[in-house]
């Protein structure tokens, strides 16, 4: 079974690229899936119907998020509409809407399955309206809750800013899951590999951005909210884009990882 995941997708430009790669990447690697974290789709903070509509259309079977998932009101109403796809980290506290895992079936055949559980870490996560709780934990109650059931391959999109929170994760998980992937910094890791017990791991997958950027804003807007500590941004919405990804090989009769590959890719979106 092939899995395709897509880092970040960051605003305009992000959605674009992606509706541009998605089909390309479709007839190259012939994926089963292919899930994105999409927490930053609209002008890079949170989502709304018509952008979500926007990479929905792309081909995307499921999307994850994090931080920014619950800044839209909109966003918040269609994370409660679970004919979608769509997820937030499981490991929010308190009562939020929408869900932090979920099942989804292969269109071709109708058999292969694949859990998809989304996380957030807590390290560097200190904002009062959005307190995670501990995703070694939570993740054990979710992989409880399925314990009955058969999956092809299960994977999680751990939404963190620490490496070292990341690296532990995926060494909890090791042998439980077939993949751990990072999410959340925007800048890809070079340390996509296979752990001892079989699951892929990757500390951060990157996004879909504008590379003559800070993260996908505006490098002079970033530079000087570091020098006058008044924090301002605005996404780059044009130019040379990098798409961050990987491609996961997951043995469906274990749910062993086979390999997983870095399949970057640039593109100029107008």
């Amino acid at each position: 079974m092939k899995v395709i995941f897509i880092g970040d997708i960051h605003g305009k430009i992000g959605r674009r690229a992606v509706a541009a790669i998605v089909p390309q990447w479709r007839e190259k690697y012939k994926p089963d899936f292919i899930v994105g974290n999409g927490e930053n789709l609209a002008h890079g903070s949170g989502m709304t119907a018509k952008t979500l509509d926007e990479v929905w259309s792309a081909g995307f079977d499921a999307l994850t998020g994090g931080n920014h998932s619950l800044d839209k009101p909109e966003g918040r109403e269609l994370l409660n509409n679970y004919a979608l796809p769509l997820l937030r980290p499981a490991n929010l506290a308190g009562d939020n809407p929408g869900r932090g895992d979920i099942v989804i079936t292969d269109k071709a055949s109708g058999i292969l399955r694949l859990l998809v559980i989304n996380l957030m870490g807590r390290v560097f996560f200190k904002e009062d309206k959005l307190i995670p709780n501990d995703p070694f934990r939570v993740l054990d109650q979710i992989l409880e809750k399925h314990r009955d059931q058969k999956y092809s391959g299960i994977i999680i999109d751990f939404h963190a800013e620490a490496t070292s929170e990341k690296t532990a994760l995926g060494h909890y998980a090791d042998g439980r899951v077939s993949a751990v992937l990072g999410t959340h910094t925007h800048i890809g890791t070079v340390d996509a590999h296979l752990l001892g017990s079989g699951t892929a791991y990757v500390t951060d997958v990157g996004a879909v951005i504008a590379v003559d950027s800070v993260i996908g804003e505006n490098k002079d807007m970033i530079i000087e909210s570091f020098l006058t500590d008044h924090l301002q941004h605005e996404p780059i919405e044009k130019g040379l884009c990098t798409v961050g990804a990987v491609l996961l090989d997951i043995d469906e009769t274990n749910g062993k990882s086979r390999s997983i590959t870095r399949i970057d890719e640039e593109l100029t979106i107008n």
